[in-house]
C-alpha cells in the first residue's frame, strides 16, 4: 500500500513537546471528540475562531512565546497527553467489525462521492449529500469496517454566501491550501509523491493524491491543480458543482476512472465499490475494460463480475438532479471505451440510457450505474418507491414493485452532531456504553428518567447559545454591509429566548420552498407577532451559484426577514455550513421542512434536531413517514403528492398555519403551576427517545452492510 509524507515536516515550527497536539489535529477525530475540540480552542481561542475551527491553519500561526506557555501549564499539558491517549486508544480499539468479521474478507470496500462534509473547515462538501457521505464515514470507522473514501479536494470548495445589503446572493471562493489542511501527500513505495497519467479524451493529466484520516477511514482525494497541468486541467479540482458541461464530465471521469486508477496505484486490494451518487458511474467502465485487458473476459462476463461487486445509492427523486451528457461530448471524452470493452458504439451508448435505441435520448449517469450494479437503493422507503416508478423503464416488463431497487434509510452521526452538553445529559441518565448500542431502541426508553426541569433548562440554555450566535452573526454582515451604529445596536432586539422558535435551514432550491411560510404574510406574521404567544424563525441556506430561482428565494425571504413586520421575529443567517447547523439543531424548539412531495428523498437535516428534544413539523416526504408518530411531531398534510400547482402550493401553506395556530404554539404556550410545559416536555423527551435510535447512521452503516457490501464482497 502506498505510504503518506511524514507528519512532522508540516508544521515544522511547533516544538518537539507540542508534537502530540500536530498528531490529533490530523485525524478528524477531533471534530467529534468535544475534548479534542476544548483542547484546539485553549491554544488560542481568537485564533481557533479566526481559522474556522481549523486547528493546522492555527498550530501552523502559534507564536513560539505562546507555545512557551501551554508547555509551562501542567494542566494543559496533561490534558494534551490525555487526548493524544484517547486518539489512539480509538484506533486500537477491538470494533464491531472485528468481532463479528474479522479475517473473513481481505478486500476493502471503496467508497466514491463528489463530496465530503465532515467539518466546517473543510469545505469540500455543498450539502445534504456531501454531509451524509462524512457521516457514513465516520460511522464506517466506529463499526471499523474496511472501507477506504474516494473524493476530489476541492481548494476552492464551494460558494461562500455573502448577502449584500440588498438580500442579494454574493458567490466569494476562499482557497484552502493543502498545508492548511490535515492532508498529508500519498507517496509511492519509494517515498517519492505517488502521480498517475489519466487519459481524459485526447488529453493526459497528471493527478496526485491526499490522504485524510477520519477515525478509522482513510480518505483519498484527488487533486490536479500541479505545475504538470495545463491551466484548464489545473482548474478542474478548484470548485466544486462549478463550471461547464465540459468541465463537469472531465471531473466525474477523474472521480471514478481517475479515483480507480488511484486505488490501484496505491495496491489497495478493493473488492467492493459504492457510488454515491451517479457521479462516479464511470469507474465501472474503467473496471470492465481492465478485466477484458487482463484477464481475456468476454465484455458479458467482465460486466456481471462488476455489476455483482458494485453499489450504487441515488439521492435524486428530481429528473433534473440526475446527471446527463449529451452524446457528442460523451463520445468526445469516453468513446474510446467501447473499443476498450469490445463492443460496438450503440451498445456502448444504450448503457447510459433508459431506452435503448433512442438517438434523442443523453447519455445518464443514473441509468449507467444502475446498470452497472446488482444492488441499488434509495435513501429512504418513500424514496425507493419513488426511484422504482422513476427507473422502471431499464426493466421493461417488470412491474414497479418488482424493480430491483431497495432502500437504505440515511441516518446521522450521533458523535458529530450532539451538542456536548447534551451529551453529558445523556450519559448521566442513559445506560453506560449506551452509544455502542446507538441503534438498540430500548437504550433511549432511558430518556423518561430525565427530570423534566432538567432537561427545559438545558434547552433553554442552548437557544440562549444559538440566539446570541444567530446576533453575533448579524451584526458581522451588517457592519460589513455599512450599516449604521443604531442598525447594528438593533440586532440586541433580534429573537426573543423565551419565543417558541422555528428553523429551516437546507439549500434554497425552489422545491424546498423555502418561502412557503410567507404564502399568506398578513396572516404569518399575525402568528409571529402575537403579543402573548410569540413565535420567531431562523432560516439559512445558500443557492447554487447558477440557480437563479434559488437565489431570488434567497433574496426574497433575506428581505422578508428586513422589513418592518417581521423585523426581529424573521432571521436569516448567511452562509450557511455545518456550524451554524450544529447550533441550530441544537437551540431550535421546532424543525420546519415544506419540500414538494415526494422530491425530497430523505432530508436529513430533520433527524438532528430530535438529538435535542426539538419536534418536526413536516411534509410527509423523505424519511419523515417513517419517523413520525404523532407524538414526536407534527405532519403537514396527509400525505398527498404535490401536483406543480400553485394551488397545492396554498393548500400546503394553509395547513401549516392551521397546525402552527391550532396546535403548535398553543402546546408551547401551555404551562404548568412550577412554568414548565409539561406536555411539550413529553413530546421532546418521545422525539429523543424514538428517532435517533433509529435514524443514525451507525444503523445505516450495518444495514449497507448486511444487505449490500456482505452479499458484494461474497462476490467478488
Amino acid at each position: 500500500m502506498a505510504n503518506v509524507s511524514k507528519m512532522p515536516a508540516l508544521i515544522p515550527n511547533l516544538h518537539p513537546d507540542l508534537s502530540p497536539l500536530a498528531e490529533i489535529a490530523y485525524n478528524l477525530y477531533w471534530a467529534w471528540t468535544p475534548q479534542c475540540r476544548n483542547l484546539f480552542a485553549a491554544v488560542d481561542r481568537a485564533s481557533w475562531q479566526r481559522s474556522e475551527h481549523n486547528p493546522i491553519k492555527m498550530l501552523r500561526k502559534l507564536t513560539r512565546k505562546r507555545q512557551e506557555r501551554l508547555m509551562a501549564n501542567a494542566q494543559f499539558m496533561g490534558q494534551v497527553r490525555q487526548c493524544r491517549r484517547n486518539l489512539r486508544g480509538y484506533l486500537r480499539a477491538k470494533t464491531w467489525y472485528q468481532q463479528k468479521y474479522d479475517r473473513k474478507f481481505n478486500g476493502k470496500i471503496a467508497y466514491f462521492s463528489m463530496e465530503y462534509g465532515l467539518h466546517e473547515s473543510l469545505p469540500i462538501y455543498a450539502g445534504g449529500l456531501g454531509v451524509l457521505a462524512g457521516d457514513h464515514l465516520k460511522s464506517a470507522g466506529d463499526l471499523g469496517l474496511p472501507l477506504v473514501g474516494l473524493g476530489i479536494f476541492w481548494k476552492q470548495g464551494y460558494t461562500r454566501q455573502l448577502l449584500d445589503k440588498n438580500g442579494d446572493q454574493v458567490d466569494k471562493f476562499k482557497t484552502l491550501n493543502p498545508e492548511d489542511a490535515p492532508l498529508r501527500e500519498i507517496t509511492g513505495r519509494s517515498g517519492k509523491p505517488l502521480r498517475i497519467k489519466l487519459p481524459i479524451g485526447p488529453d493526459i493529466v497528471t493527478v496526485r493524491g491526499w490522504r485524510l484520516e477520519v477515525g478509522r477511514i482513510p480518505l483519498v482525494l484527488l487533486d490536479t491543480d500541479l505545475p504538470d497541468n495545463t491551466p484548464k486541467d489545473c482548474r478542474m479540482t478548484r470548485r466544486l458543482y462549478s463550471g461547464d458541461r465540459d468541465t463537469r464530465i472531465r471531473q466525474e471521469i477523474l472521480l471514478g476512472v481517475g479515483g480507480w486508477q488511484f486505488l490501484q496505484a496505491m495496491k489497495l486490494p478493493i473488492s467492493v465499490c459504492h457510488l454515491n451518487e451517479g457521479h462516479a458511474a464511470f469507474v465501472a467502465l474503467k473496471r470492465i475494460a481492465e478485466i477484458i485487458s487482463t484477464a481475456g473476459d468476454t465484455f458479458a462476463q467482465a460486466k456481471r463480475y462488476v455489476a455483482a461487486t458494485n453499489v450504487f445509492t441515488t439521492h435524486t427523486p428530481v429528473p433534473a438532479g440526475n446527471e446527463t451528457f449529451e452524446l457528442k461530448l460523451f463520445e468526445k471524452y469516453m468513446g474510446q471505451y467501447a473499443e476498450l470493452m469490445k463492443i460496438d458504439s450503440s451498445t456502448f451508448i444504450d448503457l447510459g440510457r433508459i431506452e435503448p435505441g433512442n438517438k434523442k435520448e443523453p447519455f445518464g449517469m443514473t441509468p449507467l450505474a444502475c446498470r452497472m450494479s446488482d444492488r441499488r437503493n434509495g435513501v429512504s422507503k418513500l424514496h425507493g418507491a419513488v426511484a422504482r416508478d422513476m427507473w422502471k423503464g431499464l426493466w421493461p416488463g417488470k412491474k414497479i414493485k418488482n424493480v430491483p431497487i431497495g432502500s437504505v434509510t440515511n441516518g446521522i452521526h450521533l458523535r458529530t452532531w450532539l451538542h456536548p452538553r447534551m451529551a453529558d445529559l445523556l450519559d448521566e441518565y442513559l445506560p453506560q456504553g449506551w452509544e455502542e448500542k446507538q441503534d438498540q431502541p430500548r437504550v433511549w426508553q432511558a430518556v423518561e428518567h430525565i427530570p423534566d426541569e432538567e432537561l427545559w433548562r438545558l434547552h433553554q440554555e442552548l437557544k440562549a447559545e444559538m440566539i446570541e450566535f444567530a446576533r453575533e452573526k448579524a451584526r458581522r454582515r451588517l457592519r460589513r454591509n455599512k450599516a449604521s451604529a443604531v442598525q447594528v445596536a438593533r440586532v440586541g432586539l433580534m429573537l426573543d429566548p423565551e419565543a417558541l422558535t422555528i428553523g429551516f435551514a437546507r439549500r434554497f432550491a425552489p422545491y424546498k420552498r423555502a418561502a412557503l411560510v410567507f404564502e399568506n404574510p398578513t396572516r404569518f406574521a399575525r402568528i409571529l407577532n402575537h403579543s402573548t404567544r410569540p413565535v420567531q424563525i431562523i432560516f439559512a441556506g445558500k443557492a447554487h451559484p447558477a440557480d437563479t430561482d434559488g437565489k431570488a428565494l434567497v433574496k426574497k425571504v433575506a428581505r422578508l426577514a428586513d422589513s418592518p413586520r417581521f423585523r426581529n421575529r424573521v432571521v436569516f443567517l448567511e452562509d450557511y455550513e455545518m456550524e451554524i447547523a450544529r447550533y441550530l439543531v441544537s437551540g431550535v424548539d421546532v424543525w420546519l421542512n415544506t419540500p414538494r412531495k415526494p422530491q425530497e428523498a430523505s432530508g436529513t437535516s430533520g433527524m438532528k434536531p430530535t438529538l435535542h428534544g426539538g419536534l418536526n413539523l413536516s411534509i410527509l416526504d423523505g424519511w419523515w413517514p417513517e419517523g413520525f408518530d404523532h407524538r414526536n411531531g407534527w405532519a403537514i398534510g396527509k400525505g398527498q403528492d404535490h401536483d406543480g400547482t400553485r394551488a397545492h402550493d396554498k393548500r400546503d401553506a394553509a395547513e401549516l398555519y392551521h397546525i402552527l395556530e391550532r396546535e403548535v404554539v398553543p402546546l408551547y404556550y401551555q404551562r404548568a403551576r412550577d412554568g414548565l410545559p409539561k406536555r411539550w416536555i413529553a413530546c421532546m423527551k418521545h422525539s429523543i427517545a424514538t428517532i435517533p435510535a433509529v435514524f443514525n447512521s451507525h444503523r445505516q452503516v450495518k444495514e449497507y452492510w448486511s444487505k449490500y457490501y456482505l452479499p458484494a464482497m461474497r462476490k467478488a
